[in-house]
């Protein structure tokens, strides 16, 4: 049987979560696993998906309404045990600097460019191979 990561998707836009979906494919990178999604709507699905465990990466949309994704990563890091690295999308460039804030371990800029959001995505995944080894 072949290893997964499963990766945790937040957007209240469902048109963003496709993108995500889209640009990683099967598996962002040939080294990492086969991806499978989980996907929210809603703050309070991402934190009771957190507390059932299993997730490896969580991608939070930064514009999410009604709580964006940047105050959710920052609520995760200090609420939440061993949190998953996050891949923070932001609406503009300049707000890399709200990512950091909110200890998002990667950001990217919306709309989802693919090669970009998949490097950045398999980089979170090998690193949190590399921490379970």
């Amino acid at each position: 049987m072949q290893p997964t990561a499963t990766v945790l998707v937040y957007s209240d836009d469902s048109n963003t979560r496709e993108q995500v979906r889209l640009a990683t494919g099967r598996r962002p990178a040939p080294d990492v696993p086969v991806v499978e999604f989980v996907e929210c709507a809603t703050p309070a699905a991402v934190l009771t998906e957190l507390d059932k465990g299993g997730i490896d990466v969580c991608v939070l949309d930064g514009e999410a309404v009604p709580m964006g994704g940047m105050g959710l990563c920052k609520q995760i890091k200090d609420e939440v045990f061993a949190a998953p690295p996050v891949l923070l999308l932001m609406g503009r460039p300049q707000d890399a600097w709200l990512a950091t804030w909110s200890r998002a371990e990667a950001a990217v800029t919306l709309p989802v460019e693919p090669v970009e959001f998949a490097q950045a995505l398999a980089s979170l995944l090998r690193t949190k191979r590399l921490q379970s080894a």
